[in-house]
């Protein structure tokens, strides 16, 4: 029970009210919506236009004549303070008659149930050093490596017919393994309130909720607190992209399209039959932000990944001709939403330092990652899916006609910087019939396996933070389905426990090697020492930093081992082998440069000194000078 007294509870101001009309409250979650204080709870939601709206639960028999809400001014807020209702009493809204669930309730029932749940928000945090310290792990020049869970397949218990872990029995083993495998970060698919479990989290009604299905707001607390206490920052996927058109949700809340624009060429989403937030609505703007800050300000998260950001910015996005309307200007950008996306970063950057957003933006927009004073959008970083379709297109291909798609491989080194980039293998690529990325791969097993650690080093050796998704790490062999646990059975067999510890070798190096995080978004710390070996399919890099060792990373996309390989380096000495993918600890084959290799002063591909390298079948590379 909160110690609060019902005169303790701030009101809701004229300057609250204010605000949110302005469309710059961005606490909202701090006045409306359930606020509770020791004598009862006091309800607050806006919905302008309708004509009676009252407050129904358990506590009165869920009748809509038993305590109406009174209309503040012309705000469109209705409020009311109910005596003796407290923690765990369901409520809805009677809006005109409609029931509807809390858009700002903290907690809500698990579905198929629709009801919100008054709640506190109290918890005793003990991640004190992890969050005065965040900034330092959330650095675009540190080294981020992201671990992409969904929590609701990420283990489940058969004994109990395949239940979800709760938040807090998962807390101790997503930790464990996340550590296991070297990650810095878990990033968890959207854990918003949903109706549909089948959406993965990404048709969102509860916007200020973590989902019931894993137990309580303190449960998800608990989870967040672990993960920071055992050194892992948190980022949640976060979707204002869309919202589903379920009756208690915010589909026309009051009767009119209030969240959502009226007009369908704007307001309905024809891949995912869901509505579209109505961005130039300042109340809509005051909600969305709040949403956003709310998750990083309650529950300590470390960013948020912003999902669906392209279909957001086109007003013509997966709409034909006459689908959809231009702009003021005749054109196709939401500059609506831009202005959204704008104000969002600028206040969770300015109010939470030390957080990163991360846009998933498909397409060419410039300025993603860039700062708004420059005309950017805010974010800190973006999605590059560009790598992920072109390197998995180009691992499909059987290594024999590899020559003639060299340049899928290496196209992405000519717009690496136009932005902060995450390069992502994520759960977009093994659903939908895609297949698990094991199964993309061409060849036998030992080839398939050997594929997938040769992307991995690759991705690895590439500038940009990582991204990987669950499973992944261990090559499940199934394609991710939601409803079941990962295959961790898998790791019984010696190629599978070999991929997960390659992974956890690479991200070894790339935490304690600068060269191979530090200048991820600064084209100073790559070069090519060799970029035209198609008819070979050999390709080899160089990364740097100041202070820091270089790396050299040799990679060789043939089944064919290549003994003598010359590559020409910055330095003649001694190198030393940082990683083969091809050692047999990883389940290679074994055949490598017994560790290490002594480069000559012969100028070689314009270089002082060459390396005369064993490139292993399928494998790569990694070496530094001695």
């Amino acid at each position: 029970m909160t110690s609060k007294t019902r005169q303790d509870l701030e009101p809701i101001s004229a300057d609250d009210l204010y605000l949110f009309g302005e469309g710059s409250h961005f606490e909202l979650y701090s006045c409306l919506g359930a606020q509770r204080c020791a004598e009862g709870t006091r309800f607050a939601v806006w919905a302008p236009a309708a004509q009676q709206v009252s407050v129904v639960g358990d506590f009165n028999g869920w009748d809509a004549s038993a305590h109406p809400m009174s209309p503040m001014g012309d705000s469109g807020v209705f409020q009311l303070f109910i005596p003796d209702v407290g923690r765990g009493t369901i409520y809805k809204y009677s809006v005109d008659g409609r029931l509807k669930a809390d858009p700002y309730g903290f907690h809500h029932e698990t579905a198929p149930k629709t009801g919100s749940i008054v709640w506190d928000l109290d918890h005793e945090w003990g991640d004190a050093d992890w969050m005065a310290a965040r900034a330092a792990h959330n650095s675009r020049t540190g080294p981020i490596s992201i671990y992409e869970a969904h929590l609701g397949s990420f283990m489940r218990v058969p004994e109990e017919g395949g239940r979800m872990l709760s938040y807090r029995e998962i807390a101790p083993k997503l930790a464990d393994h996340a550590l296991a495998c070297g990650f810095t970060h878990v990033e968890l698919m959207p854990i918003m309130e949903h109706p549909f479990e089948g959406s993965w989290g990404y048709q969102v009604t509860g916007y200020f909720a973590p989902t019931s299905r894993m137990g309580t707001p303190q449960d998800f607390m608990f989870l967040v607190d672990h993960l920071h206490q055992r050194g892992l920052g948190v980022i949640l996927d976060w979707v204002p992209a869309h919202f589903p058109t379920d009756g208690h949700g915010l589909g026309e809340f009051d009767g009119t399209h209030l969240y959502e624009h009226a007009d369908p060429r704007q307001g309905f989403h024809p891949d995912w039959k869901t509505y579209i937030f109505n961005y130039g609505r300042h109340e809509v703007q005051s909600f969305l932000i709040s949403s956003a800050a709310f998750f990083c300000d309650r529950y300590h998260v470390d960013g948020l990944r912003v999902d669906g950001v392209a279909s957001m910015l086109y007003l013509d996005y997966s709409r034909d001709e006459g689908e959809w309307i231009p702009n003021a200007h005749g054109g196709r950008e939401n500059l609506d939403a831009v202005r959204f996306l704008r104000r969002m970063n600028e206040h969770l950057y300015a109010r939470y330092p030390g957080i990163q957003t991360y846009a998933e933006e498909s397409t060419a927009w410039p300025g993603v990652s860039r700062p708004t004073s420059m005309d950017g959008l805010g974010f800190g970083f973006k999605w590059d899916m560009g790598f992920m379709h072109d390197s998995l297109r180009y691992m499909a291909e059987d290594p024999v006609h590899r020559r003639y798609h060299h340049d899928e491989l290496t196209f992405r080194a000519l717009y690496a910087y136009d932005e902060s980039f995450v390069l992502p293998l994520s759960h977009d690529e093994v659903v939908h019939g895609k297949g698990s990325l094991l199964g993309k791969m061409p060849g036998d097993e030992w080839q398939r396996f050997a594929n997938l650690r040769l992307l991995y080093a690759y991705m690895w050796a590439t500038p940009g933070k990582k991204l990987l998704f669950m499973g992944s790490e261990f090559a499940q062999i199934a394609e991710w389905d939601h409803d079941a646990s990962l295959d961790w059975d898998a790791l019984q067999g010696p190629r599978h426990a070999g991929l997960m510890r390659l992974v956890s070798r690479l991200n070894a190096l790339y935490r304690e090697h600068a060269a191979l995080h530090a200048l991820d978004c600064d084209p100073g710390g790559f070069e090519w020492l060799l970029s035209d070996a198609r008819e070979e399919s050999v390709v080899a890099t160089l990364r740097t930093a100041p202070g820091a060792s270089p790396i050299v990373c040799a990679f060789n996309f043939t089944p064919v081992p290549r003994h003598g390989y010359r590559i020409g380096v910055p330095h003649a000495g001694l190198y030393r082998e940082l990683l083969n993918t091809d050692a047999e600890e990883y389940a290679g084959s074994g055949r490598g440069n017994l560790g290490e290799v002594m480069a000559e002063e012969r100028a070689h591909h314009e270089r002082p000194a060459t390396l005369a390298l064993t490139l292993p079948p399928l494998g790569a590379v990694f070496l530094t000078p001695a």
